[in-house]
C-alpha cells in the first residue's frame, strides 16, 4: 500500500520458497488490485510449476490471473526442477505488454543483456525443454511425471513425515509440514535445534529452520523424524 507507484514487486507464482505457504486466489485478487490502484509492476518467479498442486494449470493461477487483469509483466521461469536439469540453468523471461512496439524495445535491451552477459549459453539444455514442450506425446508424459513428484514424493513425504513425529509425540504441532506446499517447509527449530541437527545427526537444514523436502526419501525419513523429536526434546 505504501510503496511508491511503479515500483517493481517480485511474487512467487507458487511454491512459494521459503514459506512454502501461496496467497489463495482471494488473496491473489487483493494483491492485484493493490498493484493496480498503485501502478506497480508484477515480476514473477516461477521455479517450480506443478510442484506446488501437481498440475502445471493451477500453479500457473496466479500469472494468468494478472494477465487477464490487463497488467503488464515479467515471469521468469526456471526449469532446473520440474525437468531435472539443474546443471543446464534453463530457463526463459516472458514479457506481457499492451504495445507491440513497447514488447519490441524490451526485446532490444534484453537482447543486449545476454549479449554482455553469457553471449552464447550451452543450448542442450534449452533443446531437451524445446522438444519435450513441442511435442504432444513428450509434454503429455512430462505434465505425468511431473504429478508423480508432486504427489508421491513432496506430498507424500510431507505427509509421512508429520505422520511419523506426531507418532512420536513430538511436543509441538506439526500440521504446518503438511499445511505448507512445494519443496521446502519451515520446520519451526529454532538456531539452537538446527545446530544440535547439523552437529550431532549431520542432517542439514537452515538456521531459519527451512528444510528441503526432497530430501527426504523412505530410507532416511524414520531418521529424520527421530533426529527431529530428539532436537524438541533436548534442546530448548
Amino acid at each position: 500500500q505504501k510503496a511508491p507507484e511503479f515500483s517493481i514487486f517480485i511474487l512467487h507464482a507458487c511454491a512459494h520458497n521459503p514459506t512454502g505457504t501461496d496467497p489463495t486466489p482471494d488473496q491473489w485478487k487483493q494483491i492485484a488490485a493493490v498493484m493496480k490502484r498503485r501502478f506497480l509492476f508484477p515480476f514473477f518467479d516461477s521455479a517450480y510449476q506443478g510442484f506446488a498442486s501437481g498440475s502445471l494449470d493451477k500453479d500457473a493461477w496466479a500469472v494468468r490471473y494478472f494477465v487477464s487483469e490487463g497488467f503488464e509483466l515479467f515471469c521468469a521461469q526456471s526449469f532446473s526442477k520440474n525437468f531435472g536439469l539443474y546443471n543446464e540453468r534453463v530457463g526463459n523471461l516472458t514479457v506481457v505488454g499492451k504495445d507491440a512496439d513497447n514488447v519490441q524495445r524490451v526485446l532490444s535491451q534484453m537482447e543486449k543483456i545476454v549479449r554482455t552477459t553469457w553471449s552464447n549459453p550451452p543450448s542442450q539444455g534449452a533443446r531437451i525443454v524445446a522438444t519435450t514442450l513441442t511435442s504432444p506425446q513428450l509434454f503429455a508424459e512430462w505434465k505425468d511425471n511431473v504429478k508423480t513428484m508432486a504427489d508421491h514424493r513432496v506430498l507424500l513425504m510431507r505427509s509421512e513425515l508429520r505422520s511419523r513425529l506426531e507418532s512420536l509425540g513430538t511436543p509441538g504441532t506439526w500440521n504446518h509440514i503438511t499445511d505448507q506446499i512445494g519443496m521446502f517447509s519451515f520446520t519451526g527449530l529454532n538456531p539452537k535445534q538446527v545446530e544440535y541437527m547439523i552437529k550431532e545427526k549431520h542432517i542439514y537444514l537452515m538456521a531459519s529452520g527451512r528444510i528441503n523436502m526432497c530430501g527426504l526419501t523412505t530410507k532416511n525419513l524414520d531418521y529424520v523424524a527421530k533426529s527431529i523429536h530428539e532436537a524438541v526434546t533436548k534442546i530448548q
